[in-house]
């Protein structure tokens, strides 16, 4: 994943209003913290933010330039969002240095067809992954190609990208493959239900 250079300014104002201010001038609110040092307030460009995580995910690394010219690496670590604009309210970040290992939340695409006769069921959309901050994943593809019936794929058999380490549990489900239900199973659990 490639870095993305943005503009951090440093915010003086705090608060709702503050908060509130920031954002008519098309900025985002956010917090910059740590490596030890103190929480910084500052001011993000909400429209190239915003492209740069549609783009990237929420794992995108930013070079944040300051007014003062010092380049900070940074992740996203927590969003808050405006359900009803689709707009991003408030973002935190985590200062990373070249060559540290994160824990990140990688998005699973899956791709491929498991047996036709069966339904597939997704237990789960992500993997926690441990990488080096310069290299994160985008996504980890998943193949349920040749899933038959009854089978299963549990985090601990996917193959990871080069250089991660899985920190979700190995035994834990990722997607199982499940006979489809038949005219006659729907009929026969709809039919309690009506007395």
């Amino acid at each position: 994943m490639s870095e993305v250079r943005i503009s951090a300014e440093p915010r003086t104002e705090f608060g709702k209003g503050g908060a509130r201010r920031t954002r008519r001038a098309g900025k985002i609110p956010a917090v910059l913290y740590g490596h030890g040092e103190a929480p910084k307030h500052i001011a993000l460009p909400a429209l190239e933010f915003t492209n740069a995580i549609r783009r990237g995910g929420i794992n995108q690394l930013f070079t944040l330039e300051s007014t003062a010219g010092e380049k900070i690496l940074a992740l996203p670590k927590a969003l808050q969002r405006d359900a009803i604009k689709d707009t991003i309210d408030h973002v935190d970040m985590l200062i990373v240095k070249r060559g540290e290992k994160v824990t990140v939340e990688v998005p699973i695409h899956f791709v491929g067809e498991a047996d036709k006769s069966g339904m597939v069921m997704h237990a789960l959309n992500t993997l926690s992954l441990s990488a080096d901050a310069t290299k994160l994943p985008d996504s980890i593809e998943v193949s349920l190609d040749g899933l038959a019936v009854g089978e299963h794929l549990t985090a601990g058999q996917i193959t990871l990208p080069e250089g991660s380490e899985l920190i979700t549990e190995p035994e834990t489900l990722i997607v199982n493959v499940v006979a489809t239900p038949s005219a006659a199973d729907t009929e026969t659990e709809e039919a309690p239900a009506e007395a």
